[in-house]
Order: structure tokens, then sequence, then C-alpha cells
């Protein structure tokens, strides 16, 4: 791949990079795949935010109360975006999308991790710059966001909740277009379907999943860090025929590098911020032999 010579763990390579930039440098047709939890709110990885999570302070980042006396992760305030936040956000996406685009093989897939209050916008853009809408992927999991009652009235109005309790993470599910039908187009790309995880199973739509537990999160230093039992499977499914290279463009602390070197595949992490960057480089090897990942048997 063209760009500066990056980190490389297994089949793991990480450039330190903005995303669109390195994008716009490399070949066409040259990815077969992209999973990737980017900041979904713009501000949230913003020099000041991330000044702000890393004091404790909050700003847009929230920092839930310990639970059992567990700590729990900062979570992102989406609902403090403003409509210039919202319509950055889209921009955002829209010139993101079309940059990717470029680079992947016809029909190859994209999973963007995302929240129930922006997805909407991410997934509009993204089908304005040129991809199929596939559906989405529901991660059952408990998180601590919602369910809180009115601020200053949580006695006045007892019986309410301003928000759900959010018990589901959207993953977006988009393809590039293929050529011809399916069946060519795996002929020559390898892409335009999803691994089954059996012969007789097909991969769905909802995957449960548990938090990221306290011992992996001690692999790995990010606020949004996704447990590797998740990330394998999706991993895995990206690549129909399990060849070709994954790309993650919001590469954070290198999960999904991992993910993918556990599944055998080559992957392409890309992160702008230097100081996660430092954390993937120790990460990265720790998450990819990291035991408790393991997800659900494969067979063929």
């Amino acid at each position: 791949m063209e760009g500066v010579t990056g980190y490389e763990y297994e089949l793991a390579t990480l450039y330190h990079a903005d995303c669109i930039e390195w994008l716009d440098a490399q070949p066409e047709k040259s990815i077969h795949g992209v999973v990737t939890d980017p900041p979904y709110g713009i501000v949230e990885y913003n020099e000041t935010q991330q000044t702000k999570l890393r004091s404790g302070t909050g700003g847009v980042w929230r920092i839930p109360p310990s639970y059992d006396g567990h700590k729990r992760s900062p979570i992102p305030r989406f609902t403090t975006l403003t409509k210039k936040d919202l319509a950055d956000l889209q921009k955002f996406f829209a010139e993101w999308g079309r940059a990717v685009h470029r680079v992947l093989v016809p029909g190859a897939h994209i999973m963007v991790a995302s929240n129930p209050l922006v997805s909407y916008l991410v997934a509009m853009s993204l089908v304005e710059a040129g991809f199929e809408r596939r559906g989405e992927i529901t991660r059952l999991v408990q998180t601590m966001r919602g369910g809180d009652r009115p601020k200053g009235a949580h006695d006045e109005f007892d019986d309410v909740s301003v928000m759900m309790r959010s018990q589901m993470e959207p993953w977006l599910v988009c393809r590039k277009p293929f050529e011809g039908t399916v069946a060519d187009n795996l002929r020559k790309y390898g892409t335009g379907g999803l691994r089954r995880i059996s012969a007789k199973q097909p991969f769905g739509d909802v995957i449960r999943s548990a938090p990221t537990g306290v011992h992996e999160r001690a692999l790995a230093d990010h606020p949004s860090l996704k447990p590797q039992n998740f990330l394998r499977q999706i991993v895995r499914a990206v690549l129909p025929l399990g060849e070709g290279i994954v790309l993650d463009p919001f590469a954070g602390s290198g999960s999904t590098l991992a993910a993918a070197n556990f599944v055998g595949y080559q992957s392409i992490g890309v992160e702008a911020d230097l100081r996660y960057i430092r954390v993937a480089v120790d990460a990265v090897p720790r998450l990819t032999e990291y035991k408790n990942g393991a997800p659900p048997v494969w067979t063929s």
C-alpha cells in the first residue's frame, strides 16, 4: 500500500494519518471490506473534548457513576449536538463515504458502528456517496446510556425516563454496488456477500454482546473499545471468501486489527491521534492473543 510505512504485527499494518488524506493517496479497488467505529458525533474526538475526557471533567463525554463497585467507561452525550454539529457530521460522512468508496472493490461491504440518535444521518451520507444500504447489525448490549429521570425533578417525575435505556448498538451495513451478478463479482473480486457462520448457519443481523470487560479494557486504553468477542464475528463476516484486506480508517487502539489477526485476515488501520497510535502498538498483540474474546466455534 502507498503511504508512510507503519507499525506491523502479524497480518496488520497501522498508519498514523488523517483517514481521508490517506484514502485519497491509495489506489482504486485496493480494499475488500471495512469494519470501523468512527467518531459518531465528530466533536467528541477533537482536542478540546479529548482533554476534558482525560482530565475527568466530561464535556461532551458523560462519566457514568460506578456500578457494583466497577468504574464505568465514559460515553458521548449525543443529545448535546447542535444543528450545526449534526450538519457537520452529515457532511463529514458524505466526504468520508466518497473517499472510501473509491478504494473499495465492487461488492465490498462496510460495517460502521453508530448510535440510534445519529445513525440515520450517517446512513443517508453513505447512500449519497454511492453505497447501497444493506441493513443493520444489532449489537445487543446493556449500556448506561438513557433511562434517566428528568434532571432536577427526579422525585416529582419518579415514573418518567427522558430517554429509553439503551440496550442495543446499531452497526450500519452498506455495500458498494457489484459488477454483473453476485457470483461474477465473487469470482473476480472475492466480494459481494457475507461469510456464513457455517454451512448450515448464515451470518445474522443480531449479535448478543456483553460490554467490554475490565480485563480486556486493561489491554487497550480507549473510551470506545469494543469487545473482541463481537469484533471477531463481524470482521470474519465482512470477507465472504476469507480473502482480501480489511480496513479500519478510525483504528483507535487497534481492536479491529487484532480481530482480523485472530481470524487470519490481512488488515490496515489508520489513526489520526498519535496517542492512540502508541496505545495500539502495545494493544494489538495483547488483543490478538486475548483468550476470553473467542467467538462461537465456526465450522465449515
